[in-house]
């Protein structure tokens, strides 16, 4: 189908964007491929000897037995090949509808291997990137996981329906599933089995693109924004331009999850875990330490959500508003350019201070500090680069309306920004020291 592949990865690649093939693995009986495995014995098998096969993807199809070394050196030297044209990564499908009336080669019980099997096929390619491509560039996109799949990332939550209350299962699983041990999620952003309707496609984008990772999949039409209106185009642009303005930020927590375990994306009451009221919203989360999202779920623009006791700054418009006591919950009517994203108090977030084409860029370079409601006190934030190294710290001192503000790393032109109350100061960046009173 494709003549000149790696002459087409190439152009790919001469645009500044990577490559990913979809795999599973299951081999349909009219592969070339099948009736190898099936001599070598490479598939599951039934308690005859013969392969298990049935018709759910493919016709006849088997499945690659990841017991098998032999199998698995097999199925590595396909993907080898393929990474050997410059593919840059892969996307692991299915794996989760494994059968338990089977024989593996290592004698697995196949009740246990169930789950299990979805940990090995996503190692071997996982481990197959490393070598190839380096520790750091190592990454699959993965529909199934188990227990210890994290070390594999990342992961996206499978085919769910253009529809709003399939829009909110998506957040409740989601959020589950990071519970479970796992940083990192993402979703079919617009749904994947039906045709997206422009309204449900525009939220969706708005919740996507405020996750981990963001991507656009259906399966019976493209799930391009021009297909949809012109105002599908713009909700597209703006929540992208969004994503890339906060990488400084996204990717420093980011890092921070990869080093402790603690769910990039998560439920409030892992953030107010006193705060008994936080334990039964289902449909709102933090993403990273300082930003709480909330989607919103209906044609109407209408939204109800939950603000913990604190002070609280709309990220979209700088709105504040100060919550005493338990907390409270707010009644919004949200167009498809706004939504509730509010920054909790005592936060700095890097964002960059210029326009990008591309996630990949210095971020502690040309960037505003944004301080949020900080209490009297020393708040430090740490700067990381695209690789995820540590290359700089911001650190504020706050001593009443006195602000004594180190910085370490920044490069270019930079701008500080404090937040208090209903005020914005903005002061220009000039050496690694600056003091500033805020009336």
């Amino acid at each position: 189908m494709f003549p000149d592949p790696v002459g087409m990865i190439k152009r790919i690649h001469d645009k500044g964007i990577k490559v990913s093939l979809w795999i599973n693995p299951y081999i349909g009986q009219k592969s070339p491929l099948y009736q190898e495995c099936e001599e070598k014995g490479y598939f599951l098998k039934r308690e005859d000897g013969s392969v298990w096969q049935w018709d759910m993807w493919q016709a006849g199809q088997g499945i690659v037995d990841f017991t098998n070394p032999e199998a698995v050196e097999w199925y590595r030297g396909h993907l080898s090949r393929l990474l050997d044209m410059g593919v840059d990564a892969f996307k692991t499908d299915f794996g989760e509808r494994i059968p338990t009336d089977v024989i593996y080669f290592d004698g697995s019980d196949p009740k246990r291997a169930h789950n299990y099997y979805s940990y090995l096929f996503n190692k071997v390619v996982f481990e197959l990137l490393e070598e190839k491509r380096g520790k750091n560039e190592a990454v699959l996109f993965a529909r199934s996981g188990t227990v210890g799949s994290q070390k594999f990332p990342v992961h996206w939550g499978g085919d769910n329906l253009s529809e709003y209350v399939s829009m909110a299962e998506t957040i409740r699983g989601g959020l589950s599933f990071l519970l479970s041990g796992f940083g990192y999620w993402s979703h079919d952003i617009g749904g994947f089995e039906d045709n997206a309707s422009p309204d449900i496609y525009k939220r969706w984008t708005q919740f996507g693109l405020l996750s981990t990772h963001s991507r656009y999949h259906g399966s019976i039409e493209y799930r391009v924004p021009w297909n949809y209106d012109e105002e599908a185009v713009s909700v597209t642009r703006e929540f992208t331009k969004l994503k890339v303005k906060l990488m400084p930020y996204l990717y420093q927590q980011a890092v921070y999850t990869a080093k402790t375990g603690v769910p990039m994306m998560r439920p409030l009451f892992l953030e107010y875990t006193s705060d008994k009221n936080s334990y039964f919203v289902d449909k709102q989360y933090f993403l990273g330490d300082n930003v709480m999202v909330t989607p919103v779920l209906s044609e109407t623009g209408d939204v109800s959500y939950y603000l913990p006791e604190g002070k609280w700054t709309q990220l979209l418009n700088g709105d504040f508003k100060e919550v005493k006591e338990s907390g409270v919950w707010i009644e919004e009517t949200h167009d498809y350019l706004s939504l509730p994203v509010w920054v909790k108090e005592n936060s700095i977030l890097v964002m960059s201070e210029k326009e990008h084409s591309s996630v990949l860029y210095d971020y502690n370079k040309d960037v505003e500090i944004h301080c949020y409601q900080l209490e009297n006190g020393k708040h430090e934030q740490e700067l990381v680069d695209c690789l995820g190294n540590v290359v700089g710290k911001v650190v504020v001192i706050k001593e009443d309306n006195n602000y004594t503000v180190n910085l370490e790393g920044l490069e270019g032109e930079n701008t500080l920004v404090i937040h208090t109350g209903t005020e914005v100061v903005k002061e220009f960046v000039s050496g690694d020291k600056i003091q500033l009173t805020v009336n």
